[in-house]
């Protein structure tokens, strides 16, 4: 399966595309979310390019910090990447975790908030389902690498995976979960049940507890795609995205309830 095309010098990589066409149509989302609530999109307009700046520095760190078991076995560990700069910046070449992504994003978001006199909660409400919609087409671009892919399976809907990008120890095997799909869909019904808890709810929910909702809903999803996964991230045995994202869950769920219970002009933590 072809993974792009030549521009004369330039190649273009259909990942690439998918991600900004991802981009766009969380785009969407978020501008209607923003004057849904009276916002204009002055303050979206400055905070894009640092909130994807901090999305993708977020999202390599993450990658060398944890990187997938088929690259420890081939020596690619943090270690290497600590004195491999040059490896470590070559974020074309692959590489990348969605939980560094969101956290750097939310980093950068509330840095730029801060310096605007924005509210944070108000801004992560408003973009949680177009990021949930960003994430379900993005995974799309694992299809196209062949990449998060998980258990094999001879389910109707499992897909089959080249040679060249099967696990060792599974070359013989040619069908898996999709995984990714999995995860698109997830993220779907997290965009659609955020949308519709933010109109149903509008007069009951506290700010900044759609985002919550958010970080609750994915966190369980994919705690439990974490099982399925061929390839994970560990430390001395333990799953490290799925214990991260435990934790996630956990601790949205606390606040959540706290945030929920305040009342107005009540300081979230006492």
């Amino acid at each position: 399966m072809p993974t792009g095309f030549n521009l004369g010098p330039i190649t273009i990589h259909y990942y690439g595309i998918i991600i900004v066409l991802g981009i766009l149509l969380a785009l969407v989302i978020v501008s209607r979310e923003a004057a849904r609530r009276g916002k204009t999109l002055d303050f979206l307009v400055d905070a894009i390019p640092w909130i994807f700046l901090g999305g993708v520095i977020g999202a390599r760190i993450w990658h060398i910090l944890t990187p997938p078991q088929s690259m420890v076995n081939h020596g690619i560990t943090t270690s290497y990447y600590l004195t491999h700069l040059n490896e470590a910046i070559a974020i074309w070449k692959g590489g990348a975790g969605i939980i560094g992504s969101v956290m750097g994003g939310i980093i950068a978001l509330s840095i730029v908030a801060r310096k605007k006199g924005e509210t944070i909660s108000v801004w992560l409400d408003i973009i949680a389902p177009g990021l949930a919609l960003a994430q379900a087409v993005g995974r799309w671009g694992n299809f196209i690498n062949q990449e998060v892919y998980g258990l094999p399976s001879d389910l109707p809907w499992a897909i089959t995976i080249e040679p060249l990008h099967r696990l060792p120890g599974f070359e013989s095997v040619a069908s898996y979960h999709p995984l990714f799909l999995y995860e698109a869909i997830l993220s779907l019904l997290n965009m659609a049940l955020l949308l519709w808890v933010g109109r149903k709810y509008k007069d009951q929910i506290k700010s900044g507890s759609i985002f919550l909702i958010y970080l609750i809903f994915y966190g369980l999803g994919r705690v439990g795609l974490e099982f399925l996964r061929l390839d994970i991230s560990s430390f001395r045995g333990i799953n490290i995205n799925q214990a991260v994202m435990a934790v996630v869950v956990l601790v949205a769920g606390v606040l959540f309830i706290i945030r929920q219970k305040r009342k107005p002009g009540e300081p979230l933590i006492q």
